[in-house]
């Protein structure tokens, strides 16, 4: 059963809108007994009445409030993680309104735990009607055929055949890909930009057009900007590959030469910096305390059983601004073996029998909260690479990218590593992918980020990884 594309979609966010002001007015007058309450000095007209005092007050100021934060500014890219960021935003900043609203009537003793329930379920049946539409919209998508978008792609740059794949690869988005056009001859495409233009003029059902900047003369470029612009459809860019990544640099004018430097980032500012290091501290002493202090016992006896040598081992890594520190690993590899020269490859003979388990699992990374507790590592953050391997990758990247990258602790688990780029490097891709996630991942730290990079890292070393060797 398909539904008429995109017919309703203008309804969803008023429906939402709308239905966010009515819990905040249904429960008010639920929990709060607007009796106790006085009247403002300013109260005229229709605002005689306590409660609509109330419902004007806190309906103006929830819909100025999620408009600052862009609290309805959910789209079907959007991710879960988002979502819950801009829902926990949102409540404090309406507990903020609320108990501003209540201590105006100082004179008056108002139970604060009523007051915190009504915010608590308020929010809550906000927060579960937003998920419900937004999975419930990703189920319409994906197996009804509705609220779809017609697309097409203009190039066939990297950057082009990536968003292709996604296009195909996630129908929960609800995308049609309708072809993918191109001059490069050398592909099987769905045809060449004039073909595209003609696709476009005949076609007025298309509601996006993806073009490769990098592909695309200015001519070319300006015609499909004049087209978007006389058929009402969206037009977007697909940026070069190698400045896929933000740079996030700052121009410095020195008379009239303009001097580049990196941006502080926002993950070491010092609110964001004392909240990730409070939970690194926390996180890692939990570690240490209810699974090192057993699991260190029986590896030491398994480890030993089989081979020579320590339980632990360290070995030289980059972290924060290149600084070198000893990160820690249980031992997997047999002594003697030149195990700091090169990454472990698939099959490697210096690898042990337990050392295999451990790897495979990435149980021996488990030292590394010592790191951690000692400031030298994050939980969470861009995988620390070898000496030799930092300077042969600094070759590869686009310097400021790279440069950037080591602005920030590195950590233990990462962004990159649970999208599949971890372990052995073999071709510049990897590498380049690598740091596109680590780059995305300081650009948009959060504390729910880490959680949920953590969640995903122990459901893949529940599972597997095929990577890991």
């Amino acid at each position: 059963m398909s539904y008429i594309r995109g017919r309703y979609s203008w309804l969803i966010r008023p429906v939402i809108i709308l239905f966010d002001i009515a819990i905040i007015v249904f429960f008010a007058s639920y929990y709060i007994d607007f009796k106790t309450f006085g009247l403002p000095y300013w109260s005229i007209g229709f605002l005689k009445s306590k409660a609509t005092v109330f419902v004007f007050y806190s309906s103006l100021l929830w819909l100025t409030s999620a408009y600052s934060i862009k609290f309805y500014n959910v789209y079907r890219y959007t991710n879960a993680i988002n979502i819950l960021g801009l829902v926990i935003k949102q409540f404090f900043i309406f507990c903020i309104i609320v108990f501003a609203y209540v201590g105006f009537y100082r004179g008056i003793e108002i139970n604060k735990v009523t007051i915190l329930k009504y915010l608590l379920v308020s929010i809550s049946c906000i927060a579960f009607f937003k998920f419900s539409m937004f999975y419930g919209l990703r189920t319409f998508r994906q197996y009804l055929k509705g609220n779809h978008r017609n697309v097409i792609i203009i190039g066939s740059t990297k950057g082009a055949q990536e968003l292709r794949n996604f296009f195909i690869d996630k129908d929960e988005y609800g995308y049609d890909l309708l072809g993918v056009f191109s001059n490069n001859a050398s592909l099987d495409l769905d045809g060449n930009i004039n073909d595209a233009i003609q696709l476009i003029l005949k076609n007025d059902n298309i509601d996006e057009i993806y073009c490769a900047m990098e592909e695309l003369s200015e001519s070319e470029i300006n015609t499909f900007v004049k087209q978007a612009e006389l058929n009402q459809f969206n037009i977007k860019f697909i940026p070069k590959t190698t400045n896929f990544f933000s740079k996030r640099l700052k121009t410095d004018f020195y008379n009239y030469l303009p001097v580049l430097s990196i941006q502080e980032v926002s993950l070491n500012s010092p609110f964001n910096r004392v909240l990730k290091r409070g939970f690194d501290i926390v996180f890692s002493l939990l570690v240490i305390v209810f699974i090192l202090s057993w699991l260190s016992i029986i590896l030491f006896v398994l480890i030993k059983l089989e081979s020579k040598g320590p339980l632990f081992y360290k070995h030289k890594r980059n972290g924060i601004n290149y600084r070198e520190f000893d990160c820690y690993k249980y031992r997997s590899l047999r002594v003697n073996s030149k195990s700091n020269e090169n990454y472990v490859k698939q099959q490697d003979k210096r690898v042990t029998k337990i050392g295999k388990f451990l790897r495979r699992t990435s149980l021996d990374e488990l030292p590394q909260f010592f790191n951690v507790l000692k400031g030298d590592m994050s939980v969470v953050g861009p995988r620390p690479h070898m000496l030799a391997y930092t300077e042969a990758y600094s070759k590869k990247i686009d310097p400021y990218n790279f440069i950037f990258r080591h602005n920030v602790k590195p950590g233990i688990t990462g962004l990159a590593q649970v999208k599949g780029f971890r372990g052995e490097i073999k071709s510049d891709e990897d590498i380049i992918n690598r740091i596109k996630y680590d780059i995305f991942y300081i650009e948009n730290w959060s504390i729910l980020l880490d959680l949920d990079i953590i969640g995903k890292t122990i459901l893949g070393v529940i599972k597997g990884d095929e990577k890991a060797y």
